[in-house]
């Protein structure tokens, strides 16, 4: 009799530390499961808030009479590309398809509030996605300013979000041939690394400018014969605090896309963004200052832009060291590039967005190849004894979205002029777009029309 009851209680006991185990596992799992989404939902609205920090620098780097235009073309390009990403460009990006396209999950076909990306809901993916491609967008907006016809621009903005964007997206970040490194066996070896977007985001958006500047071709007045006038920005305070919001929401951009509040890379890729920021801002400083004799602060907020756009391939796979000189470079580099861009090619883009985004979220791509580490990225880079595999995968992203995006972007902008029209009328432009096309002025108790 007593030998049953010491086994009855043995079981007991058995099954009672087996629960308390099974507790404790589950309670490890769910409180994983709420940081990571928390962490990520919270990155989501770090970058929905760079919106304002692109209209706020675009408007500051523009003329005071196309204010209202800039302020509409960046609410309407999160306001049309969630819709548009809903409808079409997260299923092409994230759905499952062939190598080069997504065909599953349009309108969220399918997935509901308890289906999971990984530890958090495909919802908080989602929307962490969906900011994502409004900043690919909302990179134009700023190149194409002060001429644009705004529902051109819409139908830009709409386009890039459902289609363009989520096409290289799906390549590099959905499971498509730049993440595999396979498609070309003989040349790369390694899948592409892009962590946050320097080439999936920037160049993307980068490279579309780039094609809707030269569609468009330059403001009146900007180049008259050989002289190349500067139309200067009426706002610098509001550049300066567009700028500073940017490099606040970029800490959700890069360290957010770990999608997870535990995983321990935060921490670093946080310190990497912002010594690449710092070290841009300060190259782009003492460039100008060489330069001109004189440090320029326009072109110290397009430096530690340039910075960021450049660590955000790497900001996970290279030590702080290596983040300084990537942003180092990316702040001289982006001080020739705007010159070349504005003076050689004569091709005029008014913020600076093409060099910003374009060039530099190139060189952050390649940057990658250099500087990465087996201990950050698994993997070294040329620099570090790992060979040149890793570059040439780098530089095979690097030139096939190049080549795609401006070719498409190219004949998107093409076929809106020749259907609708890119461009307001020289009267309307000299006006300015906040009367022409919006019917109201961003300063009417001070501005002039001219």
């Amino acid at each position: 009799m007593r030998e049953k009851i010491k086994k009855t209680i043995f079981f007991m006991l058995m099954i009672s530390f087996s629960s308390i185990c099974l507790a404790d596992e589950l309670s490890t799992a769910s409180n994983t499961q709420a940081i990571d989404t928390i962490w990520t939902l919270l990155s989501a609205f770090l970058v929905f808030f760079m919106q304002p920090g692109f209209a706020m620098i675009e408007a500051g780097f523009t003329r005071a009479k196309n204010t209202v235009n800039i302020l509409m073309k960046n609410i309407m390009d999160l306001a049309t590309g969630s819709i548009a990403y809903y409808l079409a460009g997260y299923g092409i990006m994230f759905g499952a398809g062939t190598m080069f396209f997504g065909t599953q999950h349009l309108m969220l076909d399918g997935i509901g509030p308890e289906s999971m990306t990984g530890s958090i809901p495909t919802y908080a993916f989602w929307i962490f996605q969906a900011v994502f491609a409004a900043t690919a967008a909302t990179i134009v907006s700023g190149a194409v300013a002060e001429r644009t016809k705004f529902i051109a621009y819409l139908a830009y903005s709409f386009i890039i979000t459902i289609l363009i964007y989520p096409l290289v997206g799906h390549w590099i970040w959905g499971g498509g041939w730049l993440s595999t490194g396979e498609l070309i066996p003989h040349l790369t070896q390694f899948p592409l690394i892009d962590f946050a977007g320097s080439t999936v985001v920037h160049s993307v958006g980068g490279w579309a400018a780039l094609a809707g500047a030269i569609i468009l071709g330059p403001r009146a007045g900007k180049y008259v014969g050989r002289k190349v006038n500067v139309l200067p920005g009426h706002n610098i305070s509001l550049a300066a605090l567009g700028g500073f919001i940017l490099w606040f929401g970029w800490f959700g951009f890069n360290a957010g896309s770990t999608l997870s509040g535990t995983d321990t890379r935060i921490a670093t890729i946080v310190v990497t963004t912002n010594l690449a920021a710092a070290a841009a801002a300060i190259t782009a400083m003492l460039t100008t200052w060489i330069q001109l004799g004189k440090p320029d602060v326009s072109m110290t907020i397009n430096g530690f832009l340039a910075g960021l756009v450049g660590i955000t391939a790497g900001c996970a796979a290279v030590p702080p060291e290596s983040a300084i000189i990537i942003g180092g470079i990316s702040g001289i580099l982006v001080v020739f590039s705007v010159e070349f861009i504005d003076k050689t090619l004569r091709i005029d883009d008014p913020v600076g967005a093409i060099s910003v985004h374009g060039i530099c979220g190139a060189w952050g791509t390649l940057a990658v190849g250099l500087f990465a580490q087996k201990g950050f990225a698994g993997v070294d880079g040329l620099l570090y004894g790992g060979g040149a595999s890793q570059l040439i995968s780098q530089a095979v992203g690097v030139a096939s979205v190049f080549v795609f995006v401006f070719g498409s972007t190219l004949i998107m902008f093409k076929a809106i002029d020749k259907s609708i029209g890119m461009r307001v009328t020289e009267h309307e432009e000299i006006m300015g777009l906040d009367i022409g096309e919006h019917g109201m002025m961003a300063y009417p108790d001070f501005e002039v029309p001219a």
